[in-house]
C-alpha cells in the first residue's frame, strides 16, 4: 500500500524506533504512547485488520513476537496488555493490523474515553 504509514515503517522508508525485527514482523514504539510502554507490533506485509484473511501462520508470528518485546521492554514479568483493534467502530486509526502492546504500570481497568 503505497500510503500506508506502516508499510512505509515495514519497509524502512519512514523512520522508527524498532525494537524487534524479522523476515516478517516489526515492532517499534508507538509515536504518541499511552503508557510508558506503549509498542506497536506489525506484520510487514499489508493487511487492514485482524479479520482480513491474515493466515494463520502469519497471526502466529506476530503474537509469539509479543512475548519477545514484552520480555526486550522489561514487562514480560509484571504483565502487559495487548490490543487489536479493527475498523472504525473499534477505534482503528491506522489500517494496517497491529498489536498495541502496553505496560510499565499498572493498568486501568478501561483506558481512555468510550466515545
Amino acid at each position: 500500500m503505497n500510503d500506508c504509514i506502516f508499510c512505509k515503517i515495514a519497509a524502512h522508508e519512514v523512520a522508527a524506533q524498532v525494537v524487534y525485527e524479522d523476515d516478517d514482523v516489526i515492532a517499534f514504539e508507538d509515536v504518541n504512547p499511552q503508557v510508558p510502554v506503549h509498542t506497536l507490533i506489525i506484520p510487514k506485509q499489508h493487511y487492514a485488520h485482524v479479520g482480513d484473511n491474515v493466515p494463520p501462520d502469519l497471526l502466529g508470528k506476530v503474537f509469539s513476537a509479543v512475548r519477545v518485546v514484552a520480555e526486550a521492554k522489561g514487562v514480560a514479568e509484571s504483565g502487559y496488555r495487548i490490543i487489536a483493534n479493527s475498523g472504525e467502530d473499534g477505534r482503528q486509526t491506522v489500517h494496517h493490523l497491529h498489536v498495541h502492546l502496553l505496560g510499565g504500570t499498572r493498568l486501568p481497568i478501561r483506558m481512555g474515553p468510550a466515545d
